[in-house]
């Protein structure tokens, strides 16, 4: 399907040189008596690179790409590759380590995911908004300490490391925002 640079909108995954691209951000400019200028910033779904596009056509059109997300759960890895089940066909997808790259440490046995099919292939998965995570190892709270609302750093179940308040305790659940990798809230 074809489309016009009027119809585009973020989060839109599009189709440049047999590559799906995701639109991060837009503009058009439109200079007395030249063609308009269109820029794109976009991520490449397969490699992860961001790049800045300009298109310097009247008639700039582009392909929607054929994704298709799969609601999935993360069932285990094998130090190569991670597994993934589909809950509705209870296909199984294998993804490489080196594709998955920093969604690694947010990813725990059994949460759900959704994996990212193009042309019939995984290449990708989007994570939830938040995930909980388990505190492995963090240091104690000195009496004193908190004048500042003070914080600390914490090593999280999959090895993310992250800065929590003073009360957070080793063996304690928070919720990690997996967009910014910002502790968020604690669970229990």
């Amino acid at each position: 399907m074809s489309i016009n640079f009027s119809d585009l909108s973020r989060g839109m995954v599009i189709e440049l040189e047999d590559q799906p691209w995701q639109i991060m951000d837009y503009e058009r400019h439109k200079m007395q008596q030249r063609a308009p200028v269109t820029r794109i910033k976009m991520k490449n779904l397969i490699s992860g690179a961001v790049v800045e596009r300009t298109f310097q056509r009247y008639d700039t059109a582009f392909s929607v790409a054929d994704i298709d997300n799969r609601q999935t759960q993360y069932l285990y890895t094998d130090g190569t590759y991670y597994y993934f089940l589909d809950q509705e066909t209870f296909d199984q997808y294998e993804l490489d380590k080196k594709l998955l790259g920093d969604t690694l440490d947010y990813l725990k046995e059994q949460v759900m995911v959704e994996v990212v099919i193009y042309k019939g292939n995984p290449i990708n998965i989007n994570l939830p908004t938040h995930v909980d995570l388990e505190v492995t190892e963090t240091p104690p709270a000195f009496r004193g300490d908190t004048a500042q609302g003070g914080t600390k750093p914490a090593t999280l179940e999959t090895g993310l490391r992250v800065t929590v308040p003073m009360f957070i305790t080793q063996g304690s659940v928070i919720r990690v925002d997996t967009r910014t990798g910002n502790y968020t809230e604690r669970v229990s």
